[in-house]
């Protein structure tokens, strides 16, 4: 696979291509990368990139024509173009996995307020937002979306790797631990440390279901319409959803008994006083 970068500033860009597992990769030949200067399209000699936008308003739009001849210089128009924008689609692990199945991409590094709208209408396939807020890098924000796309291609991680990820099937990822087996008085599960295999994946599972319910519920609603959850995920969620009722339980009378003891003291320093 190969990621072709549109940008104003390469450099940001070369050091990850450069290191890590994406460097492997790359060794590999199962990667290939692309970086290519928007300035060096530039009309004139200065390689001005920017200008103000028509109709007003504060800051810069990168220029239509050096973008464009960029665009063309590697042949845009017949690969698949992505471009990072905070007004774009959300990006997410399917979208990740979509992406992942391209021979090529092609990123347009965005700047200033963004790009011109021709831009994107004769160019772009994808506009992804990472979330909702505001980068002042493409760069960055590229980036992103490249590692979480070059890493899904074969052969770059094993494939048992990515099984039990985050947002892999609709749920997040069991809590991890190695040596020591005792930390600062914290223990290892004695779960993972049975070595019973059946006894670790249900372990793995009732913790992947925890801390999806805890964090992101709004995943188990997505998991259930898709058909991800099994029947015995759905009786874990019964007994969680059972046990945290009552762990809530406890504490609200834990939080009630405390309320009546201070209130009893505030009584007797009352009565203290008036004595």
């Amino acid at each position: 696979m190969k990621f072709t970068v549109l940008t104003l500033f390469p450099e940001i860009l070369r050091p990850y291509f450069e290191n890590s597992i994406m460097a492997k990769a790359v060794e590999k030949e199962i990667i290939a990368y692309d970086l290519v200067n928007i300035r060096d399209f530039a009309l004139d000699k200065h390689h001005k990139c920017d200008d103000t936008p028509y109709g007003g308003g504060a800051g810069q739009l990168m220029l239509t024509e050096p973008l464009a001849r960029a665009l063309d210089s590697v042949k845009a128009k017949r690969k698949r173009v992505v471009f990072v924008t905070p007004s774009g689609s959300p990006f997410t692990q399917k979208k990740a996995l979509e992406l992942s199945r391209e021979d090529e991409l092609v990123f347009i590094c965005g700047r200033y307020e963004g790009i011109d709208q021709r831009i994107i209408d004769l160019y772009v396939d994808d506009e992804i937002s990472l979330g909702d807020y505001v980068m002042s890098s493409g760069e960055v924000a590229a980036t992103v979306i490249v590692d979480t796309v070059y890493r899904l291609v074969d052969g770059v991680i094993s494939s048992e790797s990515l099984v039990e990820e985050s947002h892999s099937d609709g749920l997040l990822e069991y809590p991890q631990y190695t040596r020591p087996e005792v930390y600062e008085g914290l223990r290892v599960p004695e779960e993972l440390l049975s070595g019973n295999h059946e006894l670790i994946r249900k372990w793995r599972l009732k913790k992947r279901l925890e801390k999806t319910l805890r964090v992101r519920p709004d995943m188990i609603w997505k998991a259930r319409q898709n058909g991800q959850l099994s029947l015995e995920a759905e009786l874990m969620i019964e007994e969680i959803t059972e046990q945290t009722a009552l762990k809530n339980c406890k504490k609200k009378q834990k939080l009630a008994r405390r309320e009546r003891e201070n209130a009893l003291q505030k009584e007797k320093s009352a009565d203290s006083g008036d004595l």
